[in-house]
């Protein structure tokens, strides 16, 4: 008998939308090349592997090139099909032991929340590349564990963006996060998220961003609670609530494919 594979576009509430996942839910551990193959198979962004402990789920995200540290809407479709397919009941939070510790989903009402690590960033020097790729001129330029953070002036030059991911492929860093405040009455903030050395050049939503963009507009705009919206062709919304070191993000996800895995 093979693995159940399900397909869940996450941070959305409309099929082929959002940002696609693979969800693997495994009787026993496997190795590291096994999961890599799987998911250069699925080349989706993400392909998550999961297999129950002690307490809650182990939880390794992969993109078709790489292990990742940290993942959102691989993680939230993960906990959505924790619960659609009767491995948690309803009201049982999903906990998830992963590269970046504990993590932990709750339902509320229709839409998923996720408890994450606030993951800050700093002021740094653009390098040539960077600003090359985007053929932007910043308002801000600053850099965190993970990714650039790159403030652009307007919504409509975030959504114009077309980089160069040759260029952007050579920065030591796992992604480009480019950000504006919205124009768009019904959010706060924008994005998108380009990841070409990560083996994604264009990441359709970015729950791990926001762990950033969070904390980020925090400080801007001095609130700690916002709706975000990734504005990359299949689009999707975050809900964003700060809280010291950690950030809670809010999503919706739906299947759209389940299959076996031979």
């Amino acid at each position: 008998m093979g693995l159940t594979i399900t397909q869940v576009d996450a941070f959305t509430a409309e099929p082929f939308a959002g940002n696609p996942a693979a969800v693997c839910i495994l009787p026993e551990p496997r190795d590291e090349v096994w999961m890599q193959k799987v998911a250069q198979e699925m080349n989706l962004s993400e392909t998550a592997f999961l297999h129950r402990q002690a307490d809650g789920f182990s939880l390794r995200w992969f993109t078709p090139a790489v292990e990742v540290a940290l993942c959102g809407h691989a993680t939230l479709a993960s906990a959505h099909v924790l619960w659609e397919a009767g491995h948690l009941q309803p009201q049982e939070q999903a906990r998830f032991h992963t590269l970046s510790g504990l993590l932990t989903a709750e339902r509320r009402s229709d839409w998923i929340e996720l408890d994450f690590p606030a993951k800050l960033e700093e002021a740094t020097t653009a390098p040539p590349d960077l600003l090359k790729a985007l053929a932007v001129r910043p308002v801000y330029v600053g850099k965190n564990q993970f990714d650039y953070v790159v403030e652009v002036e307007s919504e409509q030059t975030v959504r114009a963006l077309n980089p160069d991911f040759t260029l952007l492929r050579k920065l030591p860093v796992r992604g480009v996060i480019v950000t504006s405040a919205a124009t768009s009455p019904e959010y706060d903030f924008v994005s998108r998220f380009f990841a070409p050395g990560s083996g994604v050049d264009e990441d359709p939503v970015t729950g791990s961003a926001h762990c950033c963009l969070g904390p980020f507009w925090q400080q801007r705009l001095g609130r700690q609670e916002f709706v975000a919206y990734q504005a990359s062709a299949r689009g999707g919304v975050v809900r964003v609530r700060c809280s010291g070191e950690r950030v809670a993000l809010g999503g919706q996800a739906v299947t759209v494919l389940r299959g076996e895995l031979l």
